[in-house]
This record gives C-alpha cells, structure tokens and sequence, in this order.
C-alpha cells in the first residue's frame, strides 16, 4: 500500500545526483523515431539532449544487485516475471521462510531483499531514477552514424541486404550524463537499511549501457557521491549464506 502522505513528506525521501561519464560511444535506440538518416537514431528529450532512460538505468541496477545478493546466499526471485517476482507464504520453500523476508502489512507473502527495494507486482519500489541526461548543447554533438550489418548467427555470415545506420554519440568525448536517484524510507524500521549499499555495489557493477556493448559502445565510468554505510548493514547482508 502506498501512502500519499509518506510521499509527500520529503524527510523521507533521500535524493542523490550520479552521473556516467561515456568513454567511448553510446547508441541508446528510440524507436520509431524521425528526423535522422538512421535506421536507429539516439534518444533524445524534447529539447533535444541524449539521454539514457531511468527505465535501463534502474532495470540494469535491479539486474546487478541480484546477482550480489546470490552470491551473498540469499534467495532471490525470478524476475522479470510477474507471478515469480515474490512468494505466497502457503507456497514458500524452507529458503525463503526466513523473517528477512517478511514486510509489515503484507501477511500472505515473502519478499526477496531486491523487491524490498525495486519493488515487485505486490510491493512498491523504495527507488526512482530520473532519466540520465548530457547537458552538453544539442548543437555541438553532430550526428554520427556508424554502420553495421546483420549477422547470421546459426551460418556465421552476414545476411544479404542488411546494412544499417545507427546514431551513435560522438566518440570519445567523454561526455556526461547526469541525473537523480530518490530513495525512500525503509519498510522494515527494525532492520538495517541495506539500499543505498546494494544499489551503490550494483552501479559499480554495470561497465557499459545501451545497445552493440560487443562492439565497444557504451562503455562508461560512474561518478558516485560518496555514502556512509554502518557495520551493521554489512553484517545484515553477511547473513544470506546462514539461511
């Protein structure tokens, strides 16, 4: 259940700035797009700046963070699915019927650690990401095209008449792409609060964003403010493996 008075209460809400520094070329498809010679143009916004969207950031982010918390020992849902994303009690397997897991008010479930902060069908997200935008003047990044050619995978070949154009931004330019991450309160105040730690762990995780990371775009560095975490959260994540 959300709470509009919690969301309006912006003590509760802790706002950080990332950015991503783009060290070789980033191509971030918008499909369907006009206005470009490109089979794939570059997202933009409305005035025009690239962007990387908040959906890949935080879907990347989710994506990295399960993979720590595995390997931390402590059981996950399967995700991207809806009807896996959290666990009826009656259905729950001996790894999941751990207090951990239990959220206020939602009696008839297990939660993994990832859905306590990314959410699942039941469960509202603690986290919003805004939409990482290069404030860099639309008219100083000319439009760049690169091409490429489909491959055959199961022949090894290219296909015949498949060529493409996609935009990409410019090469090494080492541009900047800055925006906002808000995290909310924690739903368990008994517990130590773990977010901020895992989502940090997970950013450092994720070395290049958008589409032909093969091929060498996307490749990035993270510019992350500085967090203090506590013993205790460390000690709290530490407990997976003694389920």
């Amino acid at each position: 259940m959300i709470s509009l008075n919690q969301l309006l209460n912006t003590n509760l809400v802790s706002t950080y700035i990332i950015t991503a520094v783009i060290d070789t070329a980033l191509c971030v498809g918008a499909g369907g797009s006009s206005g470009s010679l490109a089979d794939k143009p570059i997202v933009r916004n409305s005035e025009g700046n690239l962007l990387i969207p908040a959906s890949q950031v935080k879907g990347r982010t989710r994506h990295e963070c399960e993979k720590l918390a595995r390997v931390l020992g402590w059981a996950i849902s399967e995700s991207p699915s809806a009807g896996k994303m959290f666990v009826r009690r009656e259905d729950a397997g001996d790894d999941f019927r751990r207090d951990e897991y239990k959220i206020p008010e939602y009696d008839d479930t297990y939660h993994c650690l990832i859905s306590q902060v990314f959410g699942d069908p039941i469960l509202p997200s603690r986290v919003i990401f805004d939409d990482l935008i290069c404030k860099e003047d639309p008219d100083n990044l000319p439009e760049v095209l690169r091409p490429g050619v489909t491959i055959n995978r199961r022949r090894q070949v290219a296909e015949e008449k498949k060529l493409y154009f996609q935009e990409t931004s410019p090469v090494n330019a080492q541009l900047r792409f800055q925006g906002e991450i808000h995290i909310q309160s924690r739903l368990t105040p008994g517990r130590p609060d773990y977010a901020k730690a895992l989502i940090w762990a997970g950013l450092k995780q994720i070395y290049a964003l958008g589409g032909s990371k093969s091929a060498g775009l996307g490749w990035l560095t993270w510019e992350l403010p500085t967090i203090q975490v506590d013993d205790e959260v460390w000690q709290f994540l530490a407990k997976g493996k003694f389920s």
